[in-house]
Order: structure tokens, then C-alpha cells, then sequence
């Protein structure tokens, strides 16, 4: 045996150490892929091997334990497909699997190499630099307003028409007439409607009522006693006078819901939704519902809206309606506001009023903190509750990762060995997801990593052995005479 190899070995399992050290110096690195160093033997026309070589030093792209950080620009590639796309100040992309990002001074979303994270804004098919929104986001004016309510089928009914006179109905030898009485004289009608006159009965008496009593009709047709009740006889009703609705008077509604609505400028106006019960229309029972928007109602028709129930209490008609103003204001006048109000799914069963209502308008707000989808949305939140899409960041994959060249912090560049990169969204085109707030711990073993250190320890001391003894043998050749 020559020397070359026990040197070749002493090389390879020093740099087996070396990788072996790398991966335990970051096994608290975030992204970190662990090396491993792979060996082949040297021949070089030579029955005897030369020693041996490192052919390559290969990283493990498995999967770390997703951790949460809690921090806002934390993300973690949740799959081993895909890594993160950056940019460096001069523009060349790079590609990371550690997800630590922040803001800079010019609202840029980098990590801690400066690096700016690359994405798509919304829509859009370039991969652009994500950022972080600076200013107001811009009002909402409201345009729907989906109501889900549940009105109280044993409210009294709040009586929508006046009625002077009502008919009345009674069974005189065996034929029904109708009559109504006004001013204790009776007129008498082809129906129950009182709309058509007729002739009056013929004149005679009659008996009639339960129990029986007996009504004499003279010649001008007037009883000669006012027609008992009871039976088949339709007693006399009061007359009733409607209750138009006023804002003031309690009286003229049933319920009131409040609710805020928006202008184009954000302005916030209270719209109030007024539910009166009406009389029935046949089997259904009607409800108005009247609007009154910042203490004024609308011009007409949009300040009302009539919904009728069947007789299982399900929303028979009058969805949707329609409420349209114009907001005041001299010096910024605000775009006329108009509103589809729908009542889809609406009841009215015999139990308390409940209503739930979600409308589409929103005030200016102010941006709060970013958080990212699965998707890899980014998406920024606002003072107001509102939420804007701000772009989704962009994965890539290699065919060949082994391929890509290690540059350093965290990061890795494209190769001719690994191959162009395959971009796409998260969770699309089998790349992994994304989870926010959190971060890719390193994939680093570390009870492995141990247990390798001093494997390679032993080949070391092996392979000095083989040194030393080279070396006795190398003695006794030239101490020999």
C-alpha cells in the first residue's frame, strides 16, 4: 500500500467532518437543507484503487418542523415542493426556503439579506416584488343589503286602509243578501265587496238569526229591526281607520331595525327599516316595511317595500327591493347612493322578532397588519375590518434541486444542472402550501449528525493508521543492509 491513499482518506473524512460540522452549526438556521458528503473510489489504470474522492455534497430538501413565530411577515412552505422567490438589489433571483420576512424603509417585503420576496399582483401572470400598502384604502359605498329576518306572525295588524262601512251578510228565506248600514239606513248589494247596489229583499218577514228572531223588510227595504247576529248572519263592524306610518308615532309599526350604511366618500348613514303588519291579501300575510334614511324617508317608491308570507311563513313576495338617496353635502358632495335590499329566506313564524343583515359598505380605513392564505395570498387588513387581496407570492420548483448552487444566506441559484424553474401560486400544480405566521425549522438531525461525527472520526483515525503503518514498513526497507 502507498501513502496516496491513506491521504486520500484522511482528505475525504475531513471534509466529511466539515459537512457534518455545517449541519450542526444551523441546525437552528430557519431553511437550513442538511448536507451529506458522497464518496467514489479512484482508479487510474491501476489494479489497485488510488484511494478515495468526494464526488459531490448532496442536501437533504426534506421537510423541517413548521413552527409558529407569532411575527406577521412570517411564512413557512408547508410541503417539500417549492421555495420561496427573491431578489437581490442588482436584480438576480434567487430561490430560499427560509420564510423570514420583514418591511423595509420603502415598504418592500425582504429578509434579512435584503432580498425582496417575488409574487404576482392580483390577476396578474408577472412576477412582480411584494409589498406592504401605504395610505387609506378607499371607501366602500354600499350597494346591497341582504336582510334574514323573522317576523312575528301574532303581531296585531295595524289597519292600512280606512273603512267607513262594512258589508254585512244574512240568509232571508233561504237567499243570501248583502247590506250595509250608514246612518241606520241599510243598502243592499250583489256581494260582500259593497260595490254593486241590487234590489232590496222583497218585502215580507222573515225569520232569521240563531237563536230565531223574526226581521220584517218593509218596501223601501228597511228591517224593521236591525238584523240579529248569529248563524249565518254577519254581524255589524265598526269602522276602522288606518294608521298611516309615521316615524313619531309607535303606533303606526310593528318592529324597527337600525343598521349604518355608506357613501361613495365613506360617510356613514344610518337607514332605518320600519316592519308594520297589514291586513291580509287572501291566505298571505303582508307586512310593509317603510325606510327612513338619517331621519328623512326616501322619495317614493324607495321608501317602501311590501312583503307577503305564506301560510307556513315562508317569503312569498317582494324581495328584493330598492332604496335610493342622495347624500347632503355642499363642499364634497357624495355619488346618489343606490341600494338593492333583499329579503331572501325571510319568515314569519310565531315567535320573537330576529333579524341579521350584512351590507357591502365600508368607510376609509387605515392599513393595520398583514396576513397570508394558504394560497399565498397577502392580505392586508385594515382599521375598518375591511380586507384587500395585495398579491400572492410566487413558488418555484426545479426538476433537479440537487442541481442548484448554494450561494449562502439561506439561498440557493439557478444552474444549468438543476434546470429552469417551475413557477406557480401555492397549493397549485402540486406545490405546497403556505402557513402564515410561522417559519421552516431546519431539517437538521442532530442525535444523526452525532452518530455521523463519529463514524467519520474512526475513518479518520483508520486512515492515519494506514499512514503510520505505510510508514513502519517504508523504515525497515531502508534500514535494511
Amino acid at each position: 500500500m502507498g501513502f496516496g491513499q491513506g491521504l486520500s482518506g484522511l482528505n475525504a473524512a475531513s471534509q466529511n467532518l466539515d459537512v457534518i460540522g455545517n449541519n450542526i452549526a444551523n441546525s437552528g438556521t430557519v431553511g437550513f437543507k442538511s448536507g451529506s458528503a458522497t464518496f467514489a473510489d479512484v482508479y487510474a489504470s491501476s489494479r489497485v484503487g488510488l484511494g478515495v474522492q468526494v464526488a459531490s455534497i448532496n442536501q437533504r430538501f426534506t421537510t423541517g418542523i413548521v413552527s409558529t413565530s407569532g411575527n406577521q411577515f412570517d411564512m413557512a412552505i408547508d410541503g417539500a415542493k417549492g421555495l420561496f422567490v427573491v431578489t437581490q438589489p442588482n436584480g438576480a433571483t434567487l430561490y430560499t426556503r427560509n420564510g423570514q420576512f420583514l418591511a423595509d424603509k420603502d415598504h418592500k417585503i425582504v429578509n434579512a439579506q435584503g432580498q425582496q420576496l417575488m409574487g404576482y399582483a392580483p390577476g396578474g401572470t408577472n412576477l412582480i416584488g411584494m409589498t406592504v400598502p401605504i395610505g387609506n384604502i378607499a371607501p366602500q359605498a354600499t350597494s346591497t343589503i341582504t336582510n334574514k329576518v323573522n317576523l312575528d306572525a301574532n303581531a296585531p295588524v295595524v289597519p292600512g286602509t280606512t273603512v267607513a262601512e262594512v258589508v254585512g251578510e244574512v240568509d232571508l228565506g233561504g237567499t243570501t243578501y248583502y247590506y250595509k248600514v250608514s246612518g241606520g239606513a241599510y243598502s243592499w248589494y250583489t256581494d260582500n265587496t259593497g260595490a254593486t247596489a241590487a234590489a232590496s229583499p222583497p218585502a215580507g218577514t222573515y225569520a232569521t238569526g240563531t237563536p230565531p228572531g223574526n226581521v220584517t223588510i218593509s218596501g223601501t227595504g228597511q228591517p224593521d229591526v236591525a238584523i240579529p247576529t248569529g248563524g249565518t248572519n254577519v254581524a255589524y263592524v265598526a269602522p276602522v281607520t288606518a294608521i298611516a306610518f309615521d316615524v313619531t308615532n309607535s303606533d303606526s309599526y310593528s318592529n324597527m331595525v337600525p343598521l349604518t350604511v355608506y357613501d361613495s366618500l365613506g360617510n356613514s348613514h344610518r337607514i332605518e327599516q320600519y316592519y308594520t303588519k297589514r291586513e291580509p291579501n287572501g291566505t298571505n300575510s303582508v307586512w310593509e316595511v317603510n325606510y327612513v334614511i338619517d331621519g328623512v324617508p326616501p322619495a317614493p317608491p324607495a321608501n317602501q317595500a311590501t312583503l307577503e308570507f305564506d301560510s307556513a311563513g315562508r317569503l312569498a313576495s317582494g324581495s328584493p327591493a330598492a332604496i335610493t338617496f342622495t347624500p347632503g353635502g355642499t363642499t364634497s358632495p357624495a355619488d346618489p347612493v343606490s341600494i338593492q335590499v333583499a329579503y331572501d329566506g325571510s319568515t314569519q313564524f310565531g315567535g320573537s322578532y330576529s333579524q341579521d343583515f350584512i351590507q357591502n359598505g365600508y368607510a376609509t380605513g387605515e392599513y393595520a397588519s398583514m396576513s397570508i392564505g394558504t394560497n399565498g395570498e397577502l392580505i392586508a387588513n385594515y382599521t375598518n375590518g375591511a380586507k384587500q387581496t395585495m398579491g400572492t407570492l410566487a413558488l418555484a420548483d426545479f426538476a433537479n434541486l440537487q442541481g442548484l448552487q448554494p450561494v449562502g444566506g439561506n439561498a440557493w441559484a439557478e444552474t444549468a444542472n438543476s434546470g429552469q424553474p417551475i413557477v406557480g401560486t401555492p397549493g397549485s400544480n402540486g406545490l405546497a402550501t403556505i402557513k402564515g405566521q410561522a417559519v421552516e425549522e431546519s431539517n437538521v438531525d442532530m442525535s444523526q449528525e452525532l452518530v455521523n461525527m463519529i463514524i467519520a472520526q474512526r475513518t479518520y483515525q483508520a486512515n492515519a493508521q494506514t499512514i503510520k503503518t505505510q510508514d513502519q514498513i517504508l523504515q525497515t526497507l531502508i534500514t535494511m543492509r
